[in-house]
C-alpha cells in the first residue's frame, strides 16, 4: 500500500506542497497547543506561591501571639483562634488546591500533604495548648520552646513546599520555551524545504517552459523542455515537447507544401505565359517559321528538354514541311519524302516514345476535330517520361497549334471557294449581260449582211444598223457596270459601303435615295455583305435605267430571330414596261439571293413604282474557335 501511495503522491508537487502546508500548520497548532497547556498549568502558580509564602508569615504571627505577654488572655486567645482560622483558610486556598489537582503525584503535592499533616498533628495542637497555659506556670517555658522549634520546622517545610512550587512552575516555563523553540526550528526547516521544493520543482521548470515557449514564438521549433519528470510540471513538459514536435512537423509540412505550391504556381505561371504567347503568335502568323522557332525555344526552356521539331504532314506526295527545328534533323525523313509518315500515318495519331541514339523522341500529333495537320517531336533524356503537368501543358499547347493549323487550312479552303464562286459569278454576269448583247449583235450583223447587198432595202439596213449601235452601246454600258462591280473594294463597315453605293447611284441618276440601316443584334459574314451589297447596287442600277423615278428608298434591318430584311423601293413606272436587259438584272439578283440561301421578291408597289424585297438568315455570331473548343487544362 505504501508503494502505491508513493507512486501516486510521492512525485506530486501539489502533494509535496500540501504536506509542507500541513506540516507548518501542525507545527503551529502544536506550538500553540503546548503554549495553552503550559499556560493552563502555570495559571495560578504565582497566587499559590504567594499564599504559600503567607503561610510562613501567619505561622510566625501565631507563634508571636502565643509568646507575647498580653494583659488580657481572653483577647489573646481570640486573636489566636482568628489567626488559626485564617491559616487554615490559606492552607486550603483554591490556587494551592488547583496546583495539586494539576499534578497530584508531584513533590509539591506530597510536601503539601506533609505540611497539612504537620499542621493538624503538631503545630495547631501546640498553639492551642500554649494559649491555654499560663505564662507563670512552670511548664510555660518548655512549651514555648517546643512551639518555637515546631514553628521553625513547620516554616522550613513551607519553604520547601514553596521552593518546589516555584521549581515546578519554572520547569513548566522551560518546557514551554523548549516546545516553542522546537516549533520555530521545525517551522524554519519546513519553510526552507518548501522553498527548495518550489525552486527545484516549480520555479526552474516554469522558467524552462517560458524560455522554450519564447524560442518557439521566435520560430525556433527545436526548443524542448528539460524538465520531464513524473510530477505535474514534468507531465506539462512532456506535453509541451510533444506539442513542439507536432508544431515542428506541421511547420515543416507547411513549408514543404508552400514550396510545392510555389513551384506549382511558378510552373502554372510559366505554362500560362507559354500558352498565351503561343496563342498570340499563332493568331498573328499560324504558319510562320519564326512563330514555331520561338515557341519551340520556350517549350524547351519550360519543360527542360534537349531539342524539338515541328513539321506539317506531306501534301500531294511531297516531303513534309519542316516549320522549325532545334535538332540536327528528323531521323525518319528520307531524301525528298517522308516514308514513315506516308506509309504509317497511324503512328502520328497518338503520343509515341521512340529511342534515337543518345535521346528518346516523343512524337505528338498536331490535330483538331477535323484531322491531323502535323507533328511535334521532343528530344528527351533516355528513359525519361513527362510529368502530369507537363503532359497537360503539351496537350493544351498541341491542341491550340492543331486548331490554328486547322483554321489556316479552312481559311485557305474558304479563299479558294470564294475565288471559285466569284469566278462563277463573273462568268454568269458576262454570260447574262455582255454575252447576250454580243449574241444579239451577231444576229443583227447576220441580218444586215443580205440587206446591204440590196440597195432597195436601205431603210431596213439603217434600222438594223441603229439596233446594232444600240446593242453595242448597251453592251459597253454593261461592261462598265461590270468593271465597276468587279473593282468594288470592301473597305469600311457594311453601313459605310451601303451609304457609298446610295450616294453613287443618287448622283448618277439625279434622284433622292433614302437609306435606313438597323442591324443591331446580328452578324453578317463577308460573303453575305458582298451579295447583299451587289443586290442593292443592281436594284438601284435598274431604278436609274428603267424606273424613271424621282425618289427611292433603301432599308436594311434585322427583323428578329436572326433574319435580315432588305428592301429597295422607288416611285417610278413599275416593272411591266422594262426592257429585256432589266430581266437579265433580275436573274442576277435571284442568283445572288440563292447564294445567300434567301428569298427575293420583285413586285409593283400599290402606290406606284417597284419594290425589291430580300430576306435571308444572318450568320450566328462567331465565338473564338480556340477558346471555345480547347479549354486550358493546366496543373
Amino acid at each position: 500500500m505504501w508503494k502505491t501511495w508513493n507512486a501516486v503522491f510521492g512525485r506530486s508537487i501539489l502533494f509535496s506542497l500540501a504536506l509542507s502546508l500541513i506540516a507548518l500548520t501542525g507545527i503551529g497548532v502544536g506550538g500553540m497547543a503546548a503554549s495553552v497547556i503550559v499556560a493552563e498549568r502555570v495559571q495560578g502558580s504565582g497566587s499559590a506561591i504567594n499564599v504559600a509564602g503567607s503561610l510562613r508569615m501567619q505561622s510566625h504571627r501565631m507563634g508571636s501571639m502565643v509568646l507575647s505577654d498580653a494583659e488580657n488572655e481572653v483577647v489573646e486567645r481570640h486573636y489566636l483562634h482568628a489567626g488559626i482560622s485564617r491559616f487554615e483558610a490559606s492552607l486550603i486556598n483554591k490556587d494551592l488546591l488547583q496546583a495539586i489537582e494539576r499534578q497530584p503525584d508531584s513533590d509539591f503535592a506530597r510536601r503539601y500533604e506533609s505540611v497539612q499533616e504537620s499542621w493538624q498533628t503538631m503545630l495547631k495542637p501546640l498553639l492551642l495548648e500554649s494559649a491555654l497555659t499560663s505564662a507563670d506556670s512552670p511548664q510555660a517555658r518548655s512549651r514555648h520552646n517546643a512551639l518555637l522549634r515546631a514553628i521553625d520546622g513547620f516554616v522550613d517545610d513551607i519553604d520547601l513546599m514553596v521552593s518546589q512550587l516555584e521549581a515546578d512552575t519554572e520547569q513548566r516555563i522551560r518546557n514551554l520555551r523548549t516546545v516553542l523553540g522546537v516549533a520555530l526550528a521545525l517551522t524554519v526547516l519546513v519553510m526552507l524545504a518548501a522553498m527548495y521544493l518550489v525552486r527545484r520543482s516549480v520555479l526552474a521548470p516554469l522558467t524552462d517552459l517560458l524560455d522554450s515557449a519564447s524560442r518557439i514564438a521566435r520560430g525556433d521549433f527545436l526548443a524542448r523542455a528539460r524538465h520531464t519528470g513524473e510530477d505535474e510540471l514534468g507531465q506539462v513538459g512532456r506535453a509541451f515537447n510533444f506539442m513542439a514536435e507536432e508544431l515542428s512537423r506541421n511547420y515543416q509540412e507547411l513549408e514543404q507544401r508552400v514550396a510545392q505550391k510555389t513551384e506549382e504556381l511558378t510552373r502554372s505561371n510559366q505554362s500560362l505565359g507559354l500558352l498565351y504567347q503561343a496563342i498570340a503568335n499563332l493568331h498573328n502568323a499560324p504558319l510562320a517559321p519564326e512563330t514555331y522557332r520561338v515557341m519551340l525555344q520556350e517549350i524547351e526552356q519550360v519543360l527542360n528538354i534537349d531539342g524539338s521539331m515541328a513539321c506539317l504532314l506531306p501534301k500531294h506526295g511531297g516531303p513534309a514541311i519542316l516549320l522549325a527545328s532545334t535538332m540536327e534533323g528528323c531521323p525518319e525523313r528520307g531524301e525528298g519524302d517522308c516514308p514513315h509518315c506516308l506509309n504509317d500515318p497511324a503512328t502520328v495519331t497518338v503520343w509515341r516514345y521512340s529511342d534515337q541514339g543518345d535521346h528518346q523522341l516523343l512524337t505528338i500529333p498536331l490535330q483538331d476535330k477535323e484531322g491531323i495537320y502535323g507533328i511535334l517531336r521532343l528530344a528527351l533524356s533516355p528513359g525519361r517520361r513527362l510529368a502530369a503537368w507537363q503532359t497537360r501543358l503539351l496537350e493544351a499547347l498541341t491542341r491550340h497549334i492543331g486548331i490554328a493549323l486547322g483554321i489556316s487550312h479552312k481559311t485557305e479552303q474558304q479563299r479558294l471557294l470564294a475565288l471559285q464562286e466569284e469566278r462563277s459569278i463573273i462568268a454568269r454576269e458576262l454570260h447574262d449581260s455582255i454575252a447576250q448583247s454580243l449574241s444579239y449583235m451577231k444576229i443583227q450583223a447576220s441580218l444586215l449582211q443580205p440587206v446591204l447587198a440590196d440597195p432597195t432595202h436601205r431603210q431596213e439596213a439603217e434600222t438594223t444598223l441603229r439596233d446594232l449601235r444600240d446593242g453595242i452601246t448597251e453592251a459597253y454600258r454593261q461592261l462598265r457596270e461590270l468593271l465597276a462591280t468587279f473593282r468594288l473594294k470592301m473597305e469600311g463597315d457594311f453601313r459605310t459601303l451601303l451609304s457609298s453605293a446610295v450616294d453613287e447611284y443618287a448622283s448618277r441618276g439625279g434622284l433622292k435615295i433614302n437609306l435606313e440601316v438597323n442591324l443591331a443584334g446580328c452578324h453578317l459574314s463577308p460573303n453575305q455583305e458582298i451579295h447583299s451589297l451587289q443586290i442593292v447596287r443592281e436594284a438601284l442600277a435598274n431604278v436609274n435605267r428603267h424606273a424613271r423615278a424621282g425618289q427611292a428608298w433603301v432599308c436594311v434591318k434585322h427583323t428578329g430571330g436572326g433574319e435580315v430584311a432588305v428592301s429597295i423601293e422607288d416611285d417610278g413606272i413599275g416593272i411591266g414596261t422594262g426592257k429585256s436587259s432589266f430581266q437579265y438584272g433580275l436573274a442576277i439578283m435571284r442568283e445572288r439571293a440563292q447564294g445567300l440561301n434567301g428569298q427575293i421578291s420583285i413586285e409593283n408597289r400599290p402606290q406606284g413604282g417597284t419594290r425589291v424585297g430580300l430576306r435571308f438568315r444572318a450568320q450566328p455570331a462567331q465565338v473564338d474557335v480556340i477558346s471555345a473548343t480547347s479549354p486550358l487544362a493546366l496543373p
